[in-house]
């Protein structure tokens, strides 16, 4: 409907409001136009500066740099010019790999990687001898290349060698894999990606804003603060990137939720002052005093979103650690947008704020909508009050089940595979694992960085024959020669001087060819072994299995913390705004049920592969990537509590106004209900797009926030926490007596 200016006659005006955010409003409205100005100043200068963000982000970022695997890799690059491939070359042939015209251009095509500038070293079939990089059928043959640098250099030197290596070369048809073509797909294909996540987020978002508002041009503001904010993201993980390492998934996650939450902030801004319009309140001052009640909560929200991101912090992977920086960042921005941006563009709108009403008639009839406020919200809470034990228990009850596959989820680190089949990094890497099952392409490096391999040589072929009998050992090549199952099977090869290179302070290392997958239990318990084996100096065992143990002992060690971090945070938030013990614990046990259950349900799909239909086509390895269940525990908590908080300041209005309990709760779901509803249902749709990539990270942590949103609008705040209020009744408002002085006087009161 059109709102009217109020003629009510002798009814009192509202008073006007006060306090800083109406002051900010005010002072947004005087100067309106230098405010579109500077917004569209921003939005320009953003889009440009952002506009190459992909290129400065970096790939991986799984493992903690101070591990023992990383100080291994960091000592086998630095003093041996060696460790495990950043690039794996297949290179394939019409006949035999060791036939005099195929043997001469592959020792030619190596001789050509060598000279290489960023190229550290490179070892082949032709070159080595080795007979585990030639093929069971004698047809294809690998190189292993070792580049320059850190993970971001090795990056960027494949981006420009693969091209010229690659395709046809000579009697050799050429595909690279590895962990350094892999970053260098994995780029194009989050760019890819997020193209279309936004393509899809934002018409779909627009439906669901025209449906909760009407009009057209209410439903086009919160969508216009989140286009700013999008650019306003890549313009600060542009920023980030100069200063510290920014994963490269940042740009694809943080993008979503900034969009996320700024239209979610601006719903509650804009709804807020459609309802001070319809009060009776001129333009100006319903802009004031939205920005006063809507803005509060805005801030409040963005406050408990990134106190949960902050919990990341805690774990020393830089994947995680450069997503909680921009996270925060990003909610700030989305925040700020909505605080700064709406003031002007809605003082410049007024009263058309109701214009383009294109859907009326089905505003009238959505839950809520009813002008008695008794709509479909009321009546489900009302129906959970009078029948809290059953209706609770059979949603407790269904989220225990779903949370039961997640007993035994299994964790490693991504690799190929998270790429789509069809990708050339991906085919190469699944050829190498079905036709070189023995090669050296993920082996655990064993470094002795005090033991010199000329004069202790009987000691270093003890240590390789030990390790030899260890239980998942295929072979261990060093400067002693080739170990299998306790005997030496080959004297050292034409590659081992390489191993025995003492320029910068000695020592020696070994390449350890595990049977197991790098990325399995098995392989976990090979490492372990390894590690146990007495050597006969200081030693560092690394390689990509002993960097997925390290990185679980260290994720493991830190959780308690992360934990302490977000249930002390929210704990205190939850105080403040209830005045109580009883609801923010409540609260948090709700969350963790519910969240768990989401975890439950990414496990049956994504490590158990069932259902896959339901989120498009991936390759299931029986595991989940071991980072992710964090990240989507501390950004779905975050939003979790965003809207508890949002909900439990109504009920407890109600019920300091009335002392009825039973009333409060209703009182406040059904007032919230369509609001929260909407907000849910944009944050859901957003992760929803970003669960259609094409790589299966991504769309496990789209498809897991987009569920955990959804189980906590539905089942958590429309039944089990109307069941548990009405259960505990008085009980939900207990303190003692010394908390709740403290709370008349710092707490916080949503108006």
């Amino acid at each position: 409907m059109t709102t009217r200016p109020h003629t009510g006659g002798d009814t009192p005006q509202p008073p006007p409001p006060h306090g800083r955010l109406t002051a900010l409003a005010r002072a947004l409205i005087r100067h309106r136009t230098p405010v579109f100005l500077l917004v569209a100043a921003f939005s320009v200068a953003a889009a440009l500066f952002g506009s190459g963000v992909a290129g400065h982000l970096s790939g991986g970022g799984y493992t903690p740099e101070d591990s023992e695997s990383a100080r291994a890799e960091r000592l086998l690059t630095e003093r041996f010019g060696a460790g495990s491939p950043d690039m794996v070359l297949l290179l394939e042939a019409d006949t035999p790999v060791d036939r005099p015209e195929p043997a001469r251009a592959g020792r030619e095509f190596t001789e050509r990687l060598r000279a290489e500038s960023s190229v550290v070293f490179a070892e082949s079939f032709w070159t080595t001898g080795d007979p585990s990089l030639r093929s069971e059928d004698g047809r294809s043959a690998l190189v292993l290349v070792g580049l320059a640098g850190d993970e971001d250099r090795a990056t960027r030197a494949a981006q420009d060698l693969v091209p010229g290596l690659t395709g046809e070369q000579g009697p050799f048809t050429v595909t690279a894999t590895g962990d350094a073509p892999l970053n260098d797909q994995l780029e194009k294909q989050s760019q890819e990606d997020l193209t279309r996540a936004e393509l899809i987020a934002a018409p779909l978002t627009l439906l669901i804003l025209l449906a909760a508002f009407g009009s057209l041009v209410a439903a086009l503001l919160p969508v216009l603060v989140g286009v700013v904010s999008v650019l306003g993201t890549l313009a600060v993980l542009r920023l980030m990137a100069e200063f510290t390492e920014v994963s490269l998934f940042a740009m694809n996650i943080t993008t979503a939720l900034g969009f996320g939450l700024a239209v979610d902030y601006s719903l509650f801004i804009v709804t807020r002052y459609r309802e001070e319009l319809a009060r009776g309140r001129e333009v100006g001052e319903a802009v004031a005093e939205s920005l006063r009640t809507a803005g509060r909560t805005v801030l409040f929200s963005a406050l408990t979103v990134a106190l949960s991101l902050a919990a990341m912090l805690v774990f020393p992977v830089y994947f995680l650690q450069s997503l909680a920086y921009a996270g925060i960042a990003v909610v700030v921005l989305a925040a700020a947008a909505s605080l700064l941006i709406l003031p002007a563009v809605l003082a410049l709108i007024g009263r058309r704020i109701d214009r383009f009403d294109v859907l009326a008639g089905l505003r009238r009839r959505l839950p809520g909508s009813r002008p008695d406020g008794q709509g479909f919200w009321h009546w489900l809470v009302s129906g959970v009050m009078r029948r809290p034990v059953l209706l609770g228990g059979a949603v407790a009850a269904l989220l225990i089940v779903l949370a039961l596959p997640f007993g035994h989820a299994r964790f490693g680190l991504t690799d190929d595979r998270i790429l789509p089949a069809g990708s050339s990094a991906r085919a190469a890497a699944d050829t190498v694992r079905e036709e070189f099952p023995g090669a050296a392409t993920s082996p655990a490096t064993v470094v002795l960085p005090g033991l010199d391999p000329g004069e202790r040589r009987a000691d270093l072929a003890r240590y390789a024959r030990d390790l030899s009998r260890v239980e998942g050992t295929a072979r261990v090549d060093g400067a002693a020669g080739s170990w299998a199952g306790g005997r030496r099977v080959a004297p050292p090869g034409p590659g081992s001087a390489a191993y025995a290179d003492g320029s910068e302070g000695g020592g020696t290392w070994l390449s350890v060819v595990p049977a197991p997958g790098p990325n399995s239990a098995a392989g976990e318990e090979h490492v372990r072994a390894l590690r146990a084996v007495d050597a006969p100096s200081s030693v560092l065992v690394g390689g990509p299995a002993a960097a997925l143990v390290d990185t679980k002992d260290a994720l493991g060690e830190r959780i308690p913390w992360a934990a302490a971090v977000i249930t002390l945070s929210m704990f205190v938030l939850l105080f403040l705004f209830s005045g109580s013990l009883v609801v923010p614990l409540k609260a948090l046990l709700l969350n963790v049920l519910s969240l768990t259950a989401s975890f439950g349900a990414m496990v049956h799909v994504f490590q158990d592969g069932h259902l896959k239909w339901l989120v498009g086509d991936f390759t299931h390895t029986g595991q989940l990537e071991v980072t992710v269940p964090l990240l989507m525990f501390c950004v779905a908590f975050g939003l979790s509590m965003d809207y508890s908080v949002f909900l439990l300041s109504r009920i407890r209005e109600e019920y300091l106004a009335t002392g009825d309990n039973t009333r409060a709760v209703v009182f406040g779901i059904d007032h919230t209900g369509r609001l929260i509803t909407a907000a849910a249902l944009v944050v859901a749709t957003v992760m929803a797009a970003l669960a259609t990539s094409q790589l299966s990270l991504l769309k496990l942590l789209g498809a897991g926030l987009a569920l955990a949103v959804l189980v906590d609008a539905t089942l958590v705040r429309g039944i089990l926490v109307p069941a548990g209020m009405k259960l505990l009744g008085s009980v939900n408002w207990w303190a003692p007596r010394p908390l709740r002085k403290l709370h008349e006087k710092a707490g916080l009161h949503d108006a």
